[in-house]
């Protein structure tokens, strides 16, 4: 089961977002705290509309808690970040993969991205733009790993 985290989410329409795509897919999303918002911020909450209900959703109070919680599952860390050295469409995913995006502003820390078994981009044409949204980004990375799966029928 392929699992979306959030390390240190700021922006809770992004966040909604994700926890909506999360429901569409049975996906678990895993939130590592501190957050930039509550979970029961009114803009989180319309984001995600009324689909909280089917959003199988984990919270951790800190990346360590997150780890531990990983650990005793197994699966790899793969984590998306503008810096990465491999492209998301040439990486191979599976079933068990932990994917792992970062802030908005800040984006992974380099210590998460060191022990990451994967860092990966998602290639962009224009120079000048630096990244994608957030929730554009997790849905990108999460259907291509359901696309290379056969999870999407």
């Amino acid at each position: 089961m392929l699992r979306v985290v959030l390390v240190y989410p700021e922006i809770p329409p992004n966040t909604g977002n994700i926890a909506r795509t999360c429901a569409a897919t049975q996906t678990e999303l895993h939130l590592v705290e501190p957050l930039g918002f509550k979970i029961s911020d009114r803009y989180l909450k319309r984001a995600g509309l009324d689909y909280w209900p089917y959003v199988n959703l984990k919270v951790h109070s800190s990346w360590e808690a997150f780890q531990n919680v990983q650990q005793g599952q197994g699966g790899r860390s793969i984590s998306f970040s503008t810096s990465g050295t491999q492209s998301y469409l040439q990486f191979q995913f599976c079933d068990h993969d932990w994917l792992i995006f970062g802030s908005e502003s800040r984006g992974l820390p380099s210590d998460i991205l060191q022990a990451s078994s994967a860092v990966l981009r998602i290639p962009m044409t224009h120079q000048q733009v630096r990244s994608l949204n957030l929730s554009v980004s997790a849905a990108v990375g999460l259907f291509e790993a359901r696309r290379q799966l056969a999870l999407i029928s």
